[in-house]
């Protein structure tokens, strides 16, 4: 097949050799960036099933020539319903060298686009031939028909009673014409359009796969206004380092030998950071969980009590020691990690 005829690159010439608004940072707009794709660009795509086909697909279609594909699995029934690469005569044969071989040799012809398959009503209502006939005559004419759970109730492919009631009345069709393959699984199939629904899926995957590749997605959040005219700003919100919620890193806490449990139960509680209610302290000393404080349980509370009237000395806490806190106003484990100083650093 003719790989280069006029015009075979207009389209693609007008995405690499401008650069746009959404276009990545890095990009440079460039005849050479044309000539890398066409002359040196290698991709390896991993995986030949219903993602890796549609790849393989937008691949070719934006311009890449050298596209090798790895995929250790053959090529089974079940995969025909997504995997559009694959035919019934390609069961049995390797992924990889059907989908290569496909997209090498592929037609290069006009492509119609045919809407969802619909079956005649006259065929499903008197000379049914498929297990889909009488699934689609049961859920098209006997449903509304016969309306099982209730008057104006639609068919809820997600209901479990709908799909069985569906499943016996086209058992009992089936069996009037002499048709097998009804089963669950085809009648839940037919009912919610599964099989075009997941080929469908894969395609716009794939596509966004590839999209945020060449370009960067909105930053975080987007304010608008349009009290007074149209105004719109987009920002990235940064993580805090020091955030109570979601960072690893321990918080400080800077206490002395001398002072008491009680003092830092008290200041966990009355700073204005932390705001804690009861919180529960907990260390590690030789491999081991050490319960310091815990008023949340009653049994633990009693056992622990005497802990805060005792110096961090006492407790054998060492400068540098985590402490593990835990309280009702967070939904995490917090670490925090002792600064033993003198009363004269502290101050």
């Amino acid at each position: 097949m003719e790989t280069e005829w006029p015009g075979r690159w207009d389209h693609i010439q007008k995405i690499l050799l401008r650069t746009g608004p959404f276009a990545h940072p890095s990009f440079e707009p460039s005849p050479d960036v044309l000539s890398f794709l066409k002359e040196t660009c290698k991709i390896l795509v991993i995986g030949a099933g219903g993602l890796g086909c549609e790849l393989l697909k937008d691949l070719a279609l934006m311009g890449f020539r050298d596209i090798h594909v790895i995929d250790m699995d053959t090529i089974d029934v079940s995969n025909l319903n997504r995997q559009f690469l694959f035919r019934a005569k390609d069961v049995g044969k390797a992924k990889a060298d059907v989908a290569a071989s496909f997209i090498n040799t592929r037609s290069d012809y006009n492509v119609t686009l045919t809407s969802q398959v619909n079956f005649p009503l006259c065929t499903i209502a008197h000379t049914p031939r498929l297990p889909e006939h009488c699934i689609e005559f049961v859920r098209i004419l006997l449903w509304p028909k016969e309306e099982p759970f209730g008057a104006g109730i639609a068919i809820d492919g997600d209901d479990p009673n709908h799909i069985k009631w569906i499943l016996e009345k086209s058992q009992e069709r089936a069996s009037q014409y002499n048709i097998s393959g009804v089963n669950y699984r085809l009648t839940q199939g037919v009912v919610k359009r599964i099989m075009p629904a997941v080929a469908s899926t894969n395609a716009v995957i794939s596509v966004y796969a590839i999209r945020f590749s060449c370009c960067l997605p909105l930053n975080n959040y987007m304010n608008f206004n349009d009290t007074k005219g149209v105004y719109t700003y987009t920002f990235e919100a940064e993580k805090s380092e020091g955030c109570l919620a979601c960072s690893d890193r321990p918080q400080v806490l800077n206490f002395t030998e001398t002072d008491k449990l009680q003092d830092i139960i008290n200041h966990l509680q009355e700073n204005a950071t932390y705001q804690m209610k009861s919180p529960g302290v907990t260390t590690s000393m030789d491999g081991k969980n050490k319960t310091l404080y815990m008023q949340t349980v009653k049994s633990i509370e009693e056992k622990t009590r005497e802990n805060l009237k005792k110096s961090l000395k006492e407790l054998g806490l060492m400068d540098k020691q985590e402490l593990y806190v835990a309280d009702v106003t967070t939904p995490n484990t917090l670490t925090f990690q002792l600064q033993l100083g003198t009363k004269m650093e502290n101050s």
